[in-house]
């Protein structure tokens, strides 16, 4: 009971983090997403490579340059201090920032890739029935990125709440504030306590299992649909 007090606030907020996190890249990631699906512009190779940043760089120094640029001074943190809203690094809302963009990839590649796969031949049907190009990427593009979709929100969420560089660098580690799962474990093993490390490192293993065979099962029934 000790240990789950303990341990509850920290899995509260990061499941809010990741709720938040997963939420707002499939609004963000969707268009950007159908962008690079379509486009042929010249701009496409090097804001895709910008996107995928994230997946090759080190989370250190990722996290490193998204707080500079939440700090005083930095461009945002500059920004929110001119509006009364002082600097978000550590703080939750400096933390989103952080997931948002270092699971951005997470999010665009399985949706873009869902795109792709549909081919021009959906939408060229759809505009001979005389829709718009809106009424067709909502009534039939989304439709049948839908598995994308769903891998896009599984995998953002799950890669949020396994963050941890990011989130030190950004967050810190304040209880009630910034301490998420990833950082209540560094601070177990920072102060010896190897058994509550050790429960809570099991939790994580649970989840990140349960998030493969759900990827799985997806990929299974998207296969079964196709044949």
């Amino acid at each position: 009971m000790n240990f789950f007090n303990d341990a509850w606030p920290a899995i509260a907020l990061t499941l809010k983090l990741a709720g938040l996190s997963s939420g707002m890249l499939l609004i963000i990631a969707t268009p950007i997403a159908w962008w690079l699906s379509q486009t042929s512009s010249v701009w496409r190779k090097p804001i895709a490579a910008l996107i995928t940043l994230p997946l090759v760089l080190p989370p250190t120094v990722l996290g490193f340059y998204i707080l500079v640029m939440l700090g005083p001074q930095g461009w945002l943190g500059g920004l929110t201090q001119s509006l009364g809203l002082g600097v978000l690094s550590f703080s939750f809302t400096g933390l989103l920032i952080g997931s948002l963009i270092f699971s951005l990839p997470f999010a665009v590649q399985p949706i873009q890739y869902a795109f792709e796969a549909m081919g021009k031949r959906p939408l060229e049907v759809a505009a001979t029935l005389r829709a718009s190009p809106v009424d067709a990427f909502f009534s039939v593009a989304l439709p049948l990125a839908k598995p994308g979709l769903l891998t896009a929100t599984v995998l953002s969420f799950a890669h949020t709440i396994g963050e941890f560089g990011v989130v030190l660098m950004i967050g810190g580690n304040i209880p009630g504030q910034t301490r998420v799962v990833s950082t209540q474990i560094y601070g177990y093993v920072e102060s010896m306590a190897y058994e509550q490390a050790h429960l809570l490192s099991a939790v994580m293993l649970l989840f990140s299992f349960l998030v493969l065979l759900a990827l799985g099962q997806l990929k299974s029934r998207h296969d079964k649909v196709l044949t």
